[in-house]
């Protein structure tokens, strides 16, 4: 596998991954993809705030905005005042998970898999290949899990001056 093959197998997995996510009731507006990566990195890095999640995820200041507003709404997060600089916000996870994030959490991603290996006919998959996959996706899941990646990024970061500095 090359970095293409890897980065089209993490784009398919991320809609695998949102069709396996309930669909909110409200008829909120926003990426239903960047709500769950400012959730997690707020789960990772409690008491955070926009502009740190941003710089952590990549995604534009704006959308991670948006985002916290929607966890907010739904009783996902709560804010306060930054003791540093009150025009800044930290936020934090609420203690007891909202019933649209336990929803989430509780469903599986058996219907969705099997649709993306369904045959083309709509033929459903060998069993034994459901089982295959889900297992491999656990395995993946279990080896590189958000501190993994972030390890990576700070390996990679580690070694940049160094490379820099050969002529």
């Amino acid at each position: 596998m090359n970095g293409v093959e890897l980065f089209l197998l993490g784009r398919t997995l991320m809609k695998i991954g949102e069709q396996a996510m309930p669909r909110p009731t409200s008829d909120s507006q926003g990426s239903i993809r960047s709500v769950v990566v400012v959730l997690g990195d707020l789960v990772t890095h409690p008491g955070t705030t926009v502009g740190e999640i941003a710089a952590r995820t990549g995604l534009p200041q704006s959308q991670v905005s948006t985002a916290v507003a929607r966890l907010e709404q739904a009783g996902s997060v709560n804010t306060e005042p930054d003791p540093a600089d009150r025009r800044r916000r930290l936020i934090h996870p609420t203690a007891k998970p909202s019933a649209r994030v336990a929803e989430v959490r509780a469903a599986t991603i058996d219907d969705a898999l099997t649709t993306a290996l369904s045959g083309p006919d709509g033929t459903a998959p060998d069993p034994d290949i459901l089982i295959e996959v889900t297992e491999a996706l656990d395995l993946l899941a279990h080896r590189l899990t958000p501190s993994v990646a972030a390890r990576a990024r700070d390996l990679d970061a580690a070694a940049e001056p160094h490379a820099k500095a050969k002529p």
